[in-house]
């Protein structure tokens, strides 16, 4: 648990363990339909302001490594999601892996024309 602390810390990411009644109350108050009482175990909640997915990806690992620790459901805004839908999310590219494709697929036509410009010149210098 100190090692993935450290880990989620390190990405700005707080990881408490807190009551089941006190979780159920905040998520009553947030408007998430989610009910913590029926889940086994002690309750460790990952909560990040920054990145979404950063949480799901870190936690996910440290599960896999540790099979003491289980995903058992998690929160996106006020969307409850269950643990298939945490581990789809921890599989997902990071934010800055998901704009430099974005860019890249933007810019894919443009330097298409550009190598077909070139390819002109390129066969004219060649001949």
């Amino acid at each position: 648990m100190t090692a993935l602390r450290k880990e989620l810390r390190g990405q700005g990411i707080d990881l408490k363990v807190i009551k089941k009644t006190l979780i159920n109350i905040a998520l009553k108050d947030a408007g998430v339909n989610m009910n913590v009482k029926e889940m086994e175990g002690q309750i460790a909640l990952a909560i990040s302001q920054e990145d979404e997915v950063m949480a799901a990806k870190i936690v996910a690992k440290a599960a896999k490594a540790n099979e003491n620790l289980k995903i058992v459901g998690g929160i996106l805004g006020k969307d409850a999601l269950s643990k298939e839908e945490i581990i789809a999310l921890s599989k997902l590219p990071s934010k800055e892996e998901l704009l430099a494709k974005f860019v890249g697929t933007i810019n894919a036509p443009v330097s298409g024309f550009v190598n077909v410009l070139a390819g002109n010149l390129r066969g004219l210098v060649n001949v």
